[in-house]
């Protein structure tokens, strides 16, 4: 069996697996539930901007949701990677586990952040 020593499990997104340890950020009015424990510094609520890599359209959201919009696009690299490694199909692969950080963090914007996702991710 392959070994995948090479495609380490980030910290934030072993974090994120844990059930409960999870940060909670008010925005808007709303408490938000993270998909992934994010550090202190990557909490802030200011406008930043992103493009989507393949359509090149931009759009603003908070800083910490675009630091959980790239967890989302290096996890799915690092699951792409692993599959592609092991000779299986992207996502529908043994590694079930990687997938899941993906679609926790789209899941996350589906949710809070639609218009977003729909430029960055769908």
């Amino acid at each position: 069996m392959t070994s995948f020593a090479v495609f380490p499990v980030d910290k934030f997104a072993k974090a994120a697996q844990q059930k409960g340890n999870m940060k909670v950020i008010e925005y808007k009015g709303k408490k938000l539930k993270l998909p992934y424990d994010l550090k202190d510094g990557e909490l802030s609520t200011e406008l930043v901007t992103r493009q989507n890599p393949f359509s090149g359209e931009s759009i603003q959201l908070p800083e910490f949701a675009a630091v959980i919009y790239d967890h989302v696009i290096q996890l799915n690299l690092k699951a792409e990677r692993k599959d592609a490694a092991t000779g299986q199909p992207a996502g529908i692969s043994e590694h079930q586990d990687d997938w899941q950080l993906v679609r926790n963090g789209l899941n996350f914007f589906r949710q809070h952040f639609a218009k977003q996702y729909m430029v960055l991710l769908d």
